[in-house]
Formats: structure tokens, C-alpha cells, sequence
């Protein structure tokens, strides 16, 4: 009998996911444009484990090109043009020394533009999904419908990695802009 409750207890738990992704995101957003100070220790190391992050992600487009011939490009666009998106955000940061140490404020539009980009692609991928499942498709055509997911995993990857390794830059020299 129990065994038979799990369908259930999976698909309560895919309607709760559902119903508190939107406060995920919304909470993303809040957290993203508040006022943060930049910690040595804690900088440097998630610029280390982003730099191990970006080269994972380009080993994984280059084991995903074996089914989808343009994903390692992608994967490579992604990431360049996210570093470009990083080093303007970091450019759009504000930055102030206080008593309390070095802090800053990401610029909002560029976090609300991320986070809608993290909505938009998660709702795309589920749209996506739930067409190939309905059409019974081969793991091929999936592989190939979710080929934008290299482009906003490496945007969003890129940035990150670009402004924070800006601003343990910053942080290690001590000076604004």
C-alpha cells in the first residue's frame, strides 16, 4: 500500500516546487539588488569554485557536442558573452568603503534582466518538455530542443565569473572607481 502512495507524494512534491518557484525567483531578485558587503575569504573562493564551474560547463558542452554538433560553441558563446555582461555589471555596481568594510550594490535592471532570464528560459524548458513528451520524441530531438539552456547556463555562469573575479579584483586593491 505505501508503495503505491508514491506517485502521489512525487506529484505533490512537483506542485509544491511549482507553486514556490515564483518566490524563488522573487526572493533572487530582492537578494540580488540589496546592499551586500564583499568578504575577502568568501570572494576569492567563489571565484575559484565559479572559475572550476565555467570549466566544467565547457567540459559538459563538449560531451553534450556528441549529440548536438553546435552545443560546445554555445556552450563558449554563452560564457563570453556572459563575461562581457559581467565586466558591464561590475562597471554598473556601486561601490562604497564604510566603517563596517567594502560594500556594494549590484545595478537592479541588470539583476531583474537575469532573473526574468532564469524564468524565461525555466519556463521555456518545461514548455519544451511537456511538447516532446506529449510527442513521444527521441532523446536526440530533446537534446536538441533544450540547445539554449548552453546559452543562458553559460550567460549566467559567465557573469558571475567575470564579476566576481572583478571584484576580488576591486576588493584586493581597495579602490573604487
Amino acid at each position: 500500500m505505501p508503495l503505491l502512495l508514491l506517485p502521489l507524494l512525487l506529484l505533490a512534491l512537483v506542485a509544491l516546487w511549482a507553486c514556490l518557484l515564483p518566490l524563488a525567483l522573487l526572493n533572487r531578485y530582492r537578494r540580488g539588488r540589496a546592499r551586500r558587503r564583499a568578504v575577502g575569504w568568501v570572494v576569492g573562493g567563489n571565484a575559484w569554485l565559479l572559475a572550476g564551474a565555467a570549466v566544467l560547463f565547457l567540459a559538459g558542452g563538449l560531451v553534450l557536442g556528441l549529440w548536438h554538433p553546435l552545443a560546445p560553441a554555445e556552450a563558449a558563446i554563452g560564457l563570453l558573452c556572459g563575461m562581457a555582461l559581467g565586466w558591464l555589471g561590475l562597471r554598473l555596481t556601486r561601490f562604497e568603503v564604510t566603517p563596517r568594510g567594502f560594500m556594494y550594490t549590484a545595478n537592479r535592471w541588470l539583476v531583474l534582466g537575469l532573473t526574468v532570464l532564469v524564468a524565461t528560459r525555466l519556463a521555456l524548458a518545461l514548455w519544451q518538455g511537456w511538447r516532446l513528451w506529449q510527442a513521444d520524441a527521441a532523446t536526440t530531438q530533446w537534446v536538441d530542443a533544450q540547445a539554449g539552456l548552453l546559452l543562458a547556463g553559460g550567460l549566467l555562469i559567465g557573469h558571475y565569473l567575470a564579476y566576481t573575479w572583478g571584484l576580488r579584483q576591486r576588493l584586493r586593491r581597495g579602490w573604487m572607481r
